[in-house]
């Protein structure tokens, strides 16, 4: 049975509530009020905070509570702008921070708004009882800029103040959802990320008047051929510790890649569809170009590639995978993106009081290490810091991995208060346990 702590539940709740009524949709994001409100919460918890970033509208707020005596830096980080939401397609105002069916309701309650208050409510519960870090030092980082990329986030942070964000462990979002999988709930841990490849395939014709279509040399009926490629083969698994380690965590044989996602789509098909693409390079045709007039074949046709390839895998494999997709000839390739992925080590300290709070809060739940298909800043974390162990847990149980799923920059986003004040409970207890 799960244990919360009412006060911190109840903190969390409102301080969600109070960071929705901030609109920060990005773009143009204004996350300044937010950031000011958060900056004196946190001041009078005694922490050091200030604001900085590349735009006085736009700023990144650093807040520090140094410890005794020297030892590691850990970071509870996270962003406040959201993406956009309309209000005429959702049951409640999405910027209203509604208290309905034990959940609160509204853009950012889930990503990330609802983690960054967990975050500031364990935090502001451990200062008002008396709490400081014995060693080291408690950060919290509330970025601008996430949902587009990061430029005047941690990117920014990390490339013009990077000693003001320096950590040694971190943990930010990207994790911590939970499933059942026949009968044990499991819950997941975001160690690594995939890599973005993206690229244009691009086919040779004649152009040609489209009155008289032998005339011409059709660069657009020669795409089919690999669209229907894309849409009805799969390149190669790849062996990579996080999707291994996740199946083992579920209990599957992994001896077989092709078997053991074989197996695990026939116990529960909707497991299967998140593993696969953690499991290898995967090609998403998103968009197509050809003739720019209703009457003129096309001389060229251009096909946009989204391609994931496993953490610190490159060009080349995406290639490789490429072309046993599509085969070697027909076609031009030009790498638009080169985003290579990454990961920190399963085995650490950090994964262990992870495992501690899981094993003590929800006995008998597993814990599976996985890797994201998308990113999140902290692959500018363990860009710039490679020695940084940086984790995505925010542990939910009360509304599952699937329920998060389908609300993640959709209609009617919510949290389930529980789940708030199980986020904080895990923050408060990690910080006292990281930084004795």
């Amino acid at each position: 049975m799960i244990r919360f702590m009412p006060e911190l539940q109840e903190r969390a709740v409102e301080l969600l509530q109070r960071l929705i009524r901030f609109n920060t949709v990005n773009p143009p994001g204004d996350e300044r009020v937010a950031q000011e409100f958060v900056k004196g919460l946190l001041e009078e918890a005694g922490f050091e905070v200030e604001l900085v970033g590349a735009e006085g509208g736009r700023p990144n707020l650093i807040a520090t509570m140094r410890g005794r005596s020297d030892g590691p830096a850990l970071t509870f980080l996270g962003h406040m702008d959201t993406v956009l939401a309309d209000a005429g397609d959702w049951s409640v105002d999405p910027w209203s921070g509604e208290l309905r069916d034990d959940c609160v309701w509204g853009r950012g309650a889930f990503d990330m708004k609802g983690q960054v208050a967990s975050e500031i409510a364990a935090v502001c519960g451990l200062a008002a009882g008396g709490w400081r870090p014995e060693s080291g030092e408690l950060k919290l980082i509330v970025t601008a800029d996430e949902e587009t990329g990061g430029s005047m986030g941690v990117q920014w942070l990390c490339a013009n103040v990077p000693d003001k964000v320096r950590s040694d462990f971190v943990i930010n979002e990207g994790g911590g959802s939970s499933f059942e999988f026949e009968g044990r709930r499991v819950y997941t841990v975001g160690v690594a990320e995939k890599g973005v490849f993206r690229f244009t395939l691009t086919t040779p014709g004649r152009p040609g008047h489209a009155s008289m279509p032998q005339m011409g040399d059709n660069a657009l009926t020669k795409m089919a051929p690999f669209l229907e490629s894309f849409a009805h083969r799969r390149p190669t698994l790849d062996r990579s510790p996080e999707p291994v380690a996740f199946m083992e965590a579920l209990g599957i044989d992994t001896e077989d890649l092709e078997d053991a996602l074989a197996e695990v789509e026939r116990r529960d098909p909707r497991i299967g569809v998140v593993l696969e693409p953690t499991l290898g390079v995967t090609f998403a045709p998103t968009m197509i170009s050809a003739s720019q007039k209703i009457n003129v074949i096309p001389g060229h046709a251009a096909l946009k590639v989204d391609c994931r390839v496993p953490p610190e895998l490159g060009r080349d494999h995406a290639r490789m995978r490429l072309v046993e997709v599509v085969g070697e000839h027909g076609y031009e390739v030009t790498f638009d993106e080169q985003v290579v992925g990454n990961r920190s080590p399963v085995d650490t300290p950090l994964m262990q009081h992870v495992r501690d709070f899981v094993e003590a809060q929800d006995p008998g739940a597993a814990l599976a290490p996985s890797v994201l298909p998308g990113f999140t800043d902290s692959r500018w974390i363990r860009d710039t810091f490679p020695d940084c162990v940086a984790y995505g847990f925010w542990p939910h149980r009360a509304m599952d991995l699937f329920e998060q799923n389908a609300l993640m920059h959709g209609v009617d986003e919510r949290v389930h208060v529980e789940d708030l004040g199980m986020a904080a409970r895990f923050y408060s207890e990690l910080a006292t346990k990281v930084l004795a």
